[in-house]
């Protein structure tokens, strides 16, 4: 317990990297499922996230052998104690069955979604056309499923007996969010850059800035309703975890994702001019993508005793853990938009 917070940023990144190559392709989906006609623009680099699920899993099977830094109910002297027993789902063997499977399920169902979409500008046959369609019905289904159990078992059940019944779509709704902020800057920068094959149409930008501020009120519904069932419903065991955040060690952090993830997406993109201004959209994707990292790493590392840690990159570990993911990504994602002929060499 005593490396926790180390072991939390790098939790956190693990969660960033999942949902980054998870919602390239939920995001191909939504769009192919709501007829969207700008998908064909972006739904081969949106897709290109994917190159990073052996990343997310050699991250997952390192978090899970090191189960008693990553978990703080893994050993004896964790938040568990002896008058309120672990349940069955708090069980080691059974957490690394369901997070490996699982991670191998879905890994194989979005690859299936990603041929049979390449298949399908190939092939106008009904039968390649329907499969693909009904792939895409899987796949939300399939985010929903699999994200709720990786938000339950590596957030909200890091204190035992805490449970808040809409947080799987608060987790996996926020992931989301960040995915379409991080994908805007990616379009902003290589549009800019020139680098892309194809131009990409002006509106584009215009498009993940509208999707943002939706997905922004969303997610501050989602957020505010957590908070208010247990407020309102005078539940001081629940809004404990909420007080130790809000107001202790971790207050601002807490207070500065909300910022970040709320205030300034709202604000900016509710003013009509800057939803067609690029570098004012892509600061919006920047601060969504930042605000969700600061959120994972608090609802984690806040689940503890505040001796187990500490304010998130204040040690070297911290910067050597996050540095080392993001440039392992990022190679990763050049050689895959490179390989695919997405962008010019």
């Amino acid at each position: 317990m005593q490396n926790f917070g180390s072991w939390s940023v790098l939790t956190t990144n693990f969660l960033i990297v999942l949902y980054i190559a998870l919602n390239g392709v939920t995001f191909s989906s939504i769009l192919h499922l709501s007829n969207g006609k700008w998908r064909f623009a972006v739904r081969h680099l949106a897709c290109a996230t994917s190159v990073l699920f052996p990343i997310a899993g050699i991250l997952l099977l390192i978090l899970l052998a090191k189960g008693g830094s990553t978990f703080s109910w893994w050993t004896p002297g964790g938040t568990a104690d002896a008058h309120h027993p672990l349940n069955g789902w708090h069980n080691h063997t059974f957490l690394v069955l369901r997070e490996i499977l699982g991670f191998l399920f879905i890994w194989g169902l979005y690859r299936l979604f990603i041929k049979y979409q390449a298949l399908s500008e190939v092939d106008q046959s009904y039968a390649v056309q329907r499969r693909f369609r009904n792939i895409a019905l899987l796949i939300p289904v399939a985010y929903v499923l699999y994200a709720t159990m990786v938000g339950w078992d590596f957030e909200m059940t890091q204190l035992p007996r805490w449970h808040s019944a809409s947080y799987g779509f608060y987790h996996f709704q926020s992931n989301f969010h960040m995915y379409l902020g991080m994908f805007t800057v990616v379009l902003f920068f290589l549009s800019r850059s020139g680098k892309l094959a194809k131009e990409l149409p002006p509106h584009i930008l215009n498009y993940m800035a509208q999707f943002m501020l939706g997905m922004t009120i969303l997610w501050t519904y989602l957020y505010f309703t957590q908070y208010l069932i247990m407020w309102y419903g005078r539940l001081p065991e629940d809004m404990d975890r909420y007080w130790h955040m809000m107001y202790y060690d971790l207050g601002p952090v807490w207070w500065t994702f909300l910022a970040l993830k709320f205030v300034i997406p709202f604000v900016t993109l509710a003013i009509t001019p800057n939803r067609h201004n690029p570098p004012v959209i892509a600061m919006v994707g920047g601060s969504i993508v930042v605000g969700t990292w600061m959120e994972r790493y608090m609802w984690i590392s806040g689940s503890v005793n505040p001796k187990f840690y500490h304010m998130p990159m204040s040690s070297i570990v911290d910067i050597l853990f996050t540095v080392g993911v993001a440039v392992v990504c990022w190679i990763a994602m050049k050689w895959a938009l490179t390989r695919q002929g997405l962008i010019r060499a």
